[in-house]
């Protein structure tokens, strides 16, 4: 899948097929169910996951729970956007698949 179908598909909000969690994670975010999209993140233990989860904290405003979940993904939070960051993600998961 392309990004830009990704994005269409959050504006329609007709979730995709086959999605990754992930990626699932983020399209729920994008329409504004963070609850689902956390719901969705909390629990696979991998790098990747605890990424998403790191920036949905962020987004919720828990900066500690953030960094907990930034360091448990191997990386640090970012200094740009929202919207940047959930961008680079899905970017990053459509690249990886």
């Amino acid at each position: 899948m392309e990004f830009d179908s990704f994005l269409q598909s959050v504006k329609q909000q007709k979730k995709p097929a086959n999605l990754s969690s992930q990626l699932e994670a983020l399209w729920y975010d994008g329409i504004g169910n963070w609850k689902k999209a956390h719901d969705l993140a909390d629990g696979p233990a991998d790098q990747l996951s605890a990424r998403v989860h790191a920036y949905l904290h962020r987004k919720e405003g828990d900066q500690w729970n953030a960094d907990y979940w930034y360091r448990r993904s191997g990386e640090t939070r970012p200094s740009c956007s929202l919207q940047e960051e959930w961008e680079l993600l899905v970017r990053r998961i459509l690249d990886i698949q």
